[in-house]
């Protein structure tokens, strides 16, 4: 693989977002992160100039990262604006929380016996940010729990991507934390190769040796 077109400057998101319904509880997920940060650190190990934004983790922060902290979807999103410009290459595995209080509580919200909320969607970062990447690359992440490959190859075209990488999760494979995982790597020409029983280590390797040889392709065409 020929370094000059693997990308040095390395966007990278992690963890989960936060949407506050009162000033002390929250809509979130499961998303530990982990992948994200296994991710920043094999960039960096590997010569790259890595800035990693983050959601609330329990994680090290990676020695030799630019490290960004954000807790909401709409602080996640502003984040990615700044710095996207910046970076040859979007490696979105944030777990962006897909809804958000429309009018959080200023207040401690007191216990009743039933309570109504009103929800609305947070922003579509990566789908966002693939519509005006011009010659960056965008690869996204995706978890569904049915029909994982066909939703992420959907997403692949919606989205702009040059590339997702697709989880699932049921009862029996937990995606989160430290555990082993089944994914897959889809990219825009309707290609797929998947990956079973990998430590998040392993697919960071992969993921990023996969990003190089897509943007050999992608540069080669413009």
């Amino acid at each position: 693989m020929a370094k000059l077109f693997a990308p040095h400057k390395i966007l990278v998101t992690a963890g989960p977002t936060r949407e506050m319904l009162d000033p002390v509880r929250f809509l979130s997920n499961l998303s530990t992160g982990e992948m994200g940060y296994a991710v920043a650190r094999e960039a960096r190990r590997r010569g790259r100039k890595v800035t990693l934004i983050s959601g609330p983790t329990a994680l090290k922060k990676p020695a030799g990262v630019r490290w960004v902290g954000i807790t909401s979807a709409r602080e996640l999103e502003r984040a990615c604006r700044r710095q996207f410009a910046q970076n040859d290459i979007l490696i979105m595995t944030a777990a962006v929380c897909d809804f958000t209080a429309a009018k959080p509580s200023k207040q401690k919200i007191s216990r009743t016996k039933t309570h109504s909320l009103h929800l609305m969607q947070t922003p579509d970062i990566v789908g966002g940010l693939g519509r005006r990447k011009r010659n960056r690359l965008v690869i996204g992440f995706c978890l569904e729990t049915r029909d994982w490959l066909r939703r992420a190859r959907e997403k692949i075209a919606r989205k702009h991507l040059d590339g997702i990488v697709a989880n699932y999760y049921s009862p029996a494979h937990n995606p989160f934390g430290k555990r082993r995982i089944n994914t897959a790597f889809l990219d825009a020409f309707g290609n797929a190769r998947i990956l079973k029983k990998q430590s998040k280590t392993q697919v960071a390797r992969k993921l990023l040796d996969w990003a190089d040889s897509l943007a050999l392709g992608f540069r080669k065409k413009i």
